[in-house]
């Protein structure tokens, strides 16, 4: 692994990290296509850049969090999502990510979902500004599902939400703020667990190249892509997992 792989790695988990795609599909998909080998600091890497799309949403929605009535709807959805994904850790990182066929049945089977959901025209008049803790906690509950890669965390949250008769665009807006203790929690796991791993000059230059690739790409993948669910559906987005979902299982 080099700095070039290090800048491509990190371009992924800031393009896909918010968008309803699957961002652990494609990192684990984008490392095998680049033929680097689970080294452990290939996984570390792929931990520790994930603080620059956090921090893209810290800088992008910084005054939001200052909002208690939003800083208490997020934590009733995020603590559902905690606890399962604590609890099945293990299985997660040694099942469900070695796993070909179930990341490309993830990702045909929800962008199938996207499909079939946007063919039912849903009433979208809900904002998150009247979530209540009850639609707070089954968001979390749906974002749990998001413990199986190639589900996509946005995506199964934005499905969730318009279901539930949310405005789209407001919903992957939430998506993105419910990311920042989500994908914090799920690291600070990781890091812990990596403690005692230490980092040569060139491993640390590549984190860093990443986790600053990672930040610039997302913040601007997020503001896209709120203006674009104002003008149009996830079809798009849902025909693209299946060909990428069907492509993964081929190869």
């Amino acid at each position: 692994m080099n700095v070039i792989h290090a800048a491509i790695l990190g371009i992924i988990e800031g393009l896909t990290e918010f968008l309803p795609i699957s961002s652990t599909a494609h990192m684990i998909m984008g490392a095998r296509v680049m033929s680097l080998p689970q080294t452990e600091f290939l996984k570390f890497f792929e931990v520790f850049i994930q603080i620059g799309a956090i921090a893209a949403v810290l800088f992008l929605y910084f005054k939001k969090f200052f909002d208690i009535k939003i800083i208490k709807q997020l934590l009733a959805s995020f603590i559902p999502t905690a606890v399962i994904g604590f609890l099945l850790y293990k299985i997660i990182k040694t099942i469900f990510f070695e796993s070909n066929v179930l990341i490309s049945a993830s990702l045909i089977v929800v962008g199938i979902i996207f499909i079939l959901v946007e063919r039912m025209n849903l009433k979208e008049t809900k904002s998150i500004a009247g979530m209540t803790f009850g639609a707070a906690v089954l968001i979390g509950i749906a974002q749990s599902l998001a413990v199986i890669p190639g589900v996509s965390r946005a995506g199964i949250v934005i499905l969730a939400m318009m279901l539930m008769g949310y405005k789209r665009n407001e919903a992957a807006q939430y998506s993105f703020m419910l990311a920042l203790p989500t994908l914090a929690a799920a690291a600070l796991l990781d890091v812990i667990k990596m403690r005692d791993m230490r980092l040569s000059g060139t491993e640390i230059e590549m984190v860093l190249v990443g986790t600053g690739v990672a930040f610039i790409v997302a913040y601007f993948s997020m503001k896209w892509f709120v203006e674009f669910l104002q003008k149009k559906k996830l079809t798009g987005f849902g025909v693209y997992r299946i060909v990428v979902g069907i492509l993964a299982l081929v190869a």
